[in-house]
């Protein structure tokens, strides 16, 4: 029996992907079908990274051809990843080598913000997408420290810094550049945003699918100066479940959607504290605050990670969760997340300023 591309088509209307809750022909993630006799053979390109569940996909696929299409020969089906730029603030020009600029930030200090960028950044590339680091807490620079990253960028031209490498991530921080780690940065404000905006610009950043930049606390200059001149994608707040780390949240969740940079989710960090000796498991901060707060800002519950002392021993020790324990259960809650962030961005419209030609006028 033979088919058409249009038999194979229908055959998939109907098949949902468990991430993006659309169907795979809507989503146009369906490409290159191939019909030789009763053999099929395609190609589904997701717009978000998602190594971890490229088998269970493709499976899927297979499973829903043969049953939709009886008679069905050989099926052949390659499942892969496409991140591609998407529309950033009016006015703003995209970085040289970053598609897109996920911010993470939160409204006041000591929630996790940190440890959380860098567990995202890691699930990211983990899922197969080129990553990388910015470290914009110029006061507090902390990457360095979870990294595991010592030394000096290098500087092939005497202009431009080459990002640092560490567990796949491309990485910058002002704290690779000053020589002791205990040496204060007593700055102004416009030394500090002049700082971060060398730290973006004036590093090679190599082909990133996402630059996840971990911001400061609180919604002063430097989150101004995000939103002014950085092309952010999107943002993610941290918050815990205490009242006032949530008031502070709701501020920082409010700032970015003045500035017009789109919100993708809260995280809710230290949602419960688990026992390291009999693993009993309590909300001593409180339950259901970044979901209420969600709820009220219509934006998006991303998740939320338990008070667990690894993840704090991990990161102290240079070697964060997701890559010092990648099978274990937090891991896969901060790749959940990943994966989340990731299709919200692949749904959000796409930056096209690349596919124009450059127009220049000039005197002959």
């Amino acid at each position: 029996m033979s088919f058409t591309d249009v038999d194979v088509q229908s055959a998939l209307k109907n098949l949902i992907d468990p991430n993006t809750k659309k169907d795979f022909v809507s989503g146009k993630s369906v490409k290159n079908i191939k019909v030789s006799g009763s053999d099929v053979a395609l190609d589904i390109s997701l717009g978000y990274p998602a190594k971890s569940v490229w088998d269970e996909i493709r499976a899927m696929v297979e499973a829903q051809l043969k049953s939709a299409l009886p008679g069905v020969g050989k099926i052949s089906v390659s499942v892969s990843s496409k991140v591609v730029p998407h529309a950033v603030q009016r006015g703003v020009k995209l970085v040289e080598g970053v598609k897109n600029i996920i911010a993470v930030a939160s409204g006041k200090g000591g929630v996790g913000k940190s440890t959380t960028a860098v567990n995202l950044a890691l699930a990211l590339a983990a899922e197969g997408a080129r990553v990388g680091m910015l470290d914009a807490d110029i006061y507090g620079p902390s990457q360095p420290t979870m990294l595991g990253i010592s030394g000096q960028p290098e500087s092939l031209d005497g202009k431009s810094m080459q990002p640092m490498l560490s567990h796949g991530l491309q990485a910058m921080s002002i704290g690779f550049l000053i020589n002791d780690i205990d040496t204060p940065m007593v700055w102004r404000g416009p030394m500090v945003t002049q700082a971060l905006e060398q730290l973006l610009h004036q590093t090679n950043w190599d082909n990133l699918d996402y630059l996840v930049v971990d911001l400061p606390p609180g919604t002063g200059d430097v989150q101004l100066t995000l939103a002014q001149k950085v092309p952010v994608t999107g943002a993610v707040i941290v918050t815990t479940p205490q009242d006032i780390a949530l008031l502070d949240a709701r501020k920082g969740l409010k700032m970015f959607e003045k500035v017009g940079i789109k919100i993708v989710g809260v995280v809710e960090n230290m949602s419960t504290h688990i026992c390291s000796n009999c693993g009993h498991e309590e909300h001593i901060f409180g339950a259901g605050g970044g979901a209420k707060m969600c709820a009220d800002y219509n934006t998006e519950f991303l998740g939320g990670l338990p008070l667990d002392i690894r993840i704090r021993e991990q990161a102290d020790s240079g070697t964060p969760t997701v890559v010092a324990d990648p099978d274990g259960k937090l891991a896969k809650v901060y790749k959940q997340m990943a994966r989340r962030i990731a299709v919200k961005i692949a749904d959000m419209a796409q930056d096209h300023s690349a596919a124009f030609p450059k127009i220049v006028v000039q005197n002959t």
